[in-house]
């Protein structure tokens, strides 16, 4: 198994020390000083759009307290098997995703890691192995690195859990999904990815937003097919399906 390197952890506790004392964390939204060790002051993670009453399954925002799936997963439940994702993509979280995403702003990827972390540390979600949705070679070189590999490194560092970067790759460039209407997401992302390894019984895919949940569903088949018993979704933020 190709897996992140770790740190030792006396070593990588004492350069985070050291790091804190000369870089403080300062909130990335107001400039004033962080707490702990993110980059957030308590008002603005206060601030922050919470996904109060989620779809246990794939993390919907529901209408009520007591209900625990969404009449999608009802009516058909999706591939993968447990969504973690605490937030909704809303201001001021959104503009930190697409910093991260689409404007080299990667700073941003430490906070939003710990983020998914507590929310994952608060669930029954314990995987063997954490995958981040791969991009395609070519978008990958257009953006110049993976965004929920970004993410996923403080996650898996934090819950020492392995991650890889080999397990999945990406077969062909698909045309970007904001474009697309919800079916046309779905069928955009039909038999993208391929398992290039043997993969654990319990695996988690990260990513940055779910929206249709065309693309980890298409991951979650092929693990699935690839020998996977369950697989969840680690995601920061649950966009609105309105419109798709």
């Amino acid at each position: 198994m190709s897996c992140q390197l770790k740190t030792p952890e006396p070593l990588y506790n004492w350069l985070n020390n050291v790091q804190q004392w000369l870089y403080p964390p300062r909130c990335t939204l107001c400039g004033a000083p962080g707490v702990g060790r993110d980059d957030l002051c308590s008002p603005c993670r206060t601030a922050l759009p919470r996904n109060l009453n989620p779809c246990h399954q794939c993390g919907l925002p529901l209408e009520g307290p007591g209900n625990h799936l969404c009449g999608r997963c009802l009516k058909k439940a999706p591939p993968f098997d447990r969504a973690v994702i605490p937030l909704l993509y809303q201001p001021p979280l959104d503009s930190l995703i697409l910093a991260l995403k689409f404007h080299q702003g990667l700073a941003h990827s430490r906070l939003l890691g710990h983020l998914l972390t507590t929310a994952v540390e608060a669930s029954d979600s314990r995987p063997q192995l954490i995958l981040p949705v791969p991009l395609h070679p070519k978008r990958l070189r257009e953006r110049g690195y993976n965004q929920a590999l970004e993410i996923a490194r403080p996650v898996a560092e934090g819950l020492a859990i392995p991650l890889s970067l080999d397990h999945v790759r990406r077969t062909r460039h698909t045309e970007t999904q904001t474009r697309l209407k919800y079916k046309e997401r779905h069928k955009n992302m039909r038999g993208v990815f391929e398992v290039t390894r043997e993969v654990p019984a319990h695996v988690a895919i990260v990513d940055d937003v779910v929206t249709s949940g065309s693309t980890v569903s298409a991951l979650a088949k092929a693990l699935k097919k690839a020998g996977a018993d369950r697989v969840d979704i680690w995601a920061l933020a649950r966009a609105s399906l309105r419109g798709h």
